[in-house]
């Protein structure tokens, strides 16, 4: 319960803010064009709050927080007084008209650099692209345990998330993967990911695992939690100790542990278990017992338990001083571009699924999953959100703001404006689009919740 109310609340606070900035662009614009502003509104449906300034614009707060609107007065729309059909949106140049309606996308970008701006001044902590453990294509490309990745392609990452996300990116693509990474030696190698070779239909969500990969920080610490009484490990094993290897073979996480006991079980007599105890080193004797599992099946068992769900420690930080960081804001605003417009390029050419489109479910869950992993996240949650706002509102799909400028654009050409019944042709299009494109985004969000 506690996360459903965390998650809504916290969609509210964001779709409340990225709402407020981009209709105070429209409305900003506006103003200074001459433009007399009836409403401006954050949220749609009954004021639950309003307050009218000295101009006679009407600010609210209304009772869906999925959006917002800025109510110009318009000819077209009501009856307009001789006195004031000057300050008309509908008699305004059409360079004034395409300003006020670029100008809420316009807000959403340069939120995202100062989201990402603050972000980089604070400092976001994250994991490395370090990984822990190789299997299949991964391995036999010869990445190991401890290599770093630096790049892939021409494109530098340094974190886990640029690394899965540049390693996605070429598996849509059906491109192998020129990887640079640093070995556990520090010297830098360059190993081909062969992504082209991934089944079709792959889970695109899960491309680095599906290639072998598992980050080190997903590796849970063989770290003792637990040693049950006359057990094999009584006596012998403590609370806290860290196990570095079992018969000889070494032990990088705890779930290396079960496996390597059940060898040592099946060979018989006992085995050593090292383990760092207090900063020491220790070799231990220690010789299994059989016993029965969770499913009934017999298996071989020490008597320990682990902790689970510990949250390993961030070992990468990107920070920048308070002018540096605007520019390295900059530089990953253009990046976050790329990425989003590349996956629609990609969705419309059908090379990557449609499951990619997400709704409010899905906002609201990742909402709440930043701002609990602190400040840093939440605001670059923010300026993601933000930037897909106003790309989003870019596209030339009438009822958004993309398809308004593409009237607008056309009247330009022509010169004269499209007749009502050919924008009102666009509005119906318009809305068809937009309905099913948040249908489809409520059906992936649905879906995801779905047990599998």
């Amino acid at each position: 319960m506690a996360d459903f109310l965390g998650s809504v609340w916290w969609m509210i606070v964001s779709l409340g803010v990225l709402v407020t900035f981009h209709e105070f662009g429209h409305y900003w614009v506006a103003r200074r064009c001459g433009v007399k502003v009836l409403r401006f509104s954050v949220g749609f449906g009954k004021p639950l709050w309003s307050r009218r300034n000295r101009n006679g614009t009407e600010f609210a707060i209304a009772a869906i927080p999925l959006g917002g609107y800025v109510k110009m007065l318009d000819e077209r729309e009501v009856e307009v007084p001789a006195g004031e059909r000057a300050v008309a949106f509908n008699n305004k140049s059409v360079w004034q008209r395409i300003a006020i309606v670029a100008a809420g996308p316009a807000a959403n970008l340069i939120l995202c650099i100062a989201l990402l701006w603050a972000m980089f001044v604070i400092g976001r902590q994250d994991y490395s692209a370090t990984i822990g453990r190789t299997t299949g294509m991964a391995a036999q490309a010869g990445f190991v345990a401890g290599d770093r990745i630096l790049a892939v392609e021409d494109r530098s990452v340094a974190t886990w998330a640029e690394a899965s996300m540049a390693i996605t990116t070429a598996a849509m693509d059906r491109q192998d993967a020129h990887v640079r990474v640093r070995d556990n030696l520090d010297n830098e190698r360059t190993r081909v990911l062969p992504l082209s070779q991934l089944p079709a239909g792959f889970d695109e969500r899960q491309v680095p695992m599906q290639a072998g990969f598992i980050w080190q920080f997903w590796l849970q610490p063989a770290r003792v939690d637990s040693v049950s009484a006359d057990s094999a490990a009584a006596d012998l094993l403590q609370p806290g100790d860290l196990i570095l290897a079992v018969d000889g073979q070494r032990v990088d996480s705890a779930d290396q542990v079960t496996p390597l006991i059940q060898q040592l079980g099946q060979r018989g007599g006992p085995g050593m278990v090292e383990v760092e105890r207090n900063g020491e080193r220790l070799a231990l004797e220690l010789t299994p017992q059989a016993g029965q599992g969770p499913d009934g099946k017999p298996r071989w068992m020490i008597g320990v338990g682990f902790a689970t769900n510990q949250t390993p420690a961030y070992d990468a930080r990107q920070q920048y001083g308070v002018l540096a960081a605007l520019p390295a804001a900059v530089r990953e605003t253009g990046k976050l571009a790329s990425d989003s417009l590349g996956m629609m390029r990609r969705m419309l050419t059908g090379t990557a699924s449609l499951k990619n489109v997400s709704g409010p479910i899905t906002i609201a869950r990742v909402a709440n999953a930043s701002a609990e992993r602190g400040v840093d996240w939440f605001l670059y949650f923010l300026a993601l959100l933000s930037l897909s706002l106003c790309i989003i509102n870019l596209l030339p799909i009438p009822v958004l703001d993309g398809g308004h400028l593409l009237y607008y654009l056309i009247e330009l050409v022509k010169g004269s404006p499209l007749s009502e019944r050919a924008m009102a042709a666009g509005q119906y299009i318009g809305l068809a689009l937009l309905a099913g494109l948040m249908g489809l985004a409520f059906y992936n969000d649905i879906l995801s919740l779905v047990p599998r």
